[in-house]
């Protein structure tokens, strides 16, 4: 892609990004702390914690596709790798065959009709699981709830599922707070609403594009191609919901993984045919080499950092974004912010569904349709 294509004064006129999201993309993101308010109501007025009374779960399962599915990767992130309980997203049509009744499965689905989370909550009554229902109102899911006696969250959607990601995950974190798996107080939740509330505030419209985060790191990634690095597991949940983001938000491609796992095997591609010092043959009338070293653009590291990172880590970090930045590779890092688990993921979420929104208007995509799965879904049916 050429910088050509890019439009970086889309991002000045606050009128002009408005029209460039017709379908409100910006508005939903920006709901993130109302939703964390609204979900955490809805989940005790539906009685959440009779979860307790059967005691705790071998395993919790979660199962979800989409931006719906993300929300158990974010309950394992925020439950931490000492839980005593393995957490398990299943993103397809099929539960595990080890799943029973001393399991608890959660279904969840923004719109409470997605066909794999309902075959999968499906087999999960069967076999006797205990089950947890988060989705819409009036919907398949609400009514397999009801015919299976299953606990059932209404969540309201924000307009898309994707940026319904904190109406999702909340009852679940208050599921996993009441079998004694968590630590996400009243307090906690507030204070991550309160912080979201100074991330859209940074991140707003009228603000521009030299103060304004989103807006910067935006027109720093359009052409190129995005390798999004997490440096904990928290932090790489992080990294994949940044690229569904990317994909969904800007049309746009994205690499993720985290440290240490990437340092076996994608920063090999530092020396590839993307790097922009790197690459290509000897022979001067190659084209691969005049694309890979002639561009403007090629591989961009994004580096989201916890606050919690093992001292190897830490380590493999600065010398990673070292070879990185040796070789010609744009580097960009976005470290979280608070001190709670839910605080410094929502914070590393928050700002990467802004960047891909305002890189979608910066490239002059519109940032709500997914028109691809829409034709996807109508040719499968």
């Amino acid at each position: 892609m050429n910088r050509q294509t890019v439009d970086p004064a889309a991002l000045d006129d606050p009128a002009a990004i408005e029209a460039a999201d017709p379908g409100g993309m910006l508005r939903q993101v920006a709901s993130s702390a109302a939703q964390i308010r609204e979900a955490g109501r809805a989940a005790v007025e539906a009685g959440i914690d009779r979860l307790a009374e059967d005691g705790r779960p071998r395993a919790i399962v979660v199962a979800g596709m989409g931006g719906s599915g993300i929300s158990g990767d974010v309950l394992a992130a925020v439950c931490g790798l000492g839980c005593p309980v393995p957490i398990v997203t299943v993103r397809g049509y099929q539960l595990p065959g080890w799943v029973g009744a001393a399991d608890l499965v959660i279904a969840v689905s923004c719109s409470g009709g997605t066909e794999e989370t309902l075959a999968v909550a499906t087999e999960a009554a069967r076999r006797g699981a205990r089950l947890l229902f988060v989705g819409g109102a009036d919907s398949p899911l609400a009514a397999m709830a009801a015919q299976t006696r299953a606990l059932f969250v209404p969540v309201r959607s924000a307009g898309q599922p994707r940026a319904t990601l904190w109406g999702l995950t909340v009852p679940l974190l208050l599921a996993a707070r009441t079998l004694g798996l968590a630590d996400v107080q009243d307090d906690t939740l507030e204070a991550t609403a309160t912080l979201l509330e100074d991330v859209s505030h940074r991140c707003r419209p009228a603000s521009e594009a030299f103060v304004n985060p989103a807006k910067r790191i935006a027109l720093e990634l359009a052409g190129d191609v995005p390798m999004v690095w997490g440096t904990s597991p928290l932090a790489g949940t992080a990294a994949y919901r940044f690229c569904c983001q990317l994909n969904e938000n800007a049309k746009y491609p994205g690499v993720y993984g985290d440290l240490p796992e990437v340092d076996h095997n994608q920063v090999v591609a530092f020396d590839g045919f993307f790097a922009r010092s790197g690459g290509g043959s000897d022979d001067p009338d190659d084209f691969f080499r005049d694309r890979t070293e002639d561009a403007d653009h090629g591989l961009h590291l994004v580096v989201l950092r916890d606050l919690d990172e093992h001292p190897q880590v830490l380590k493999r970090r600065e010398v990673s974004v070292e070879l990185a930045r040796a070789r010609g590779v744009a580097v960009t890092e976005i470290a979280a912010e608070g001190e709670h688990p839910l605080e410094r993921i929502a914070t590393l979420i928050a700002l990467g569904d802004y960047v891909t929104v305002y890189l979608a208007i910066a490239l002059g995509v519109d940032p709500t349709p997914v028109s691809a799965i829409q034709e996807l879904k109508a040719r499968i049916a």
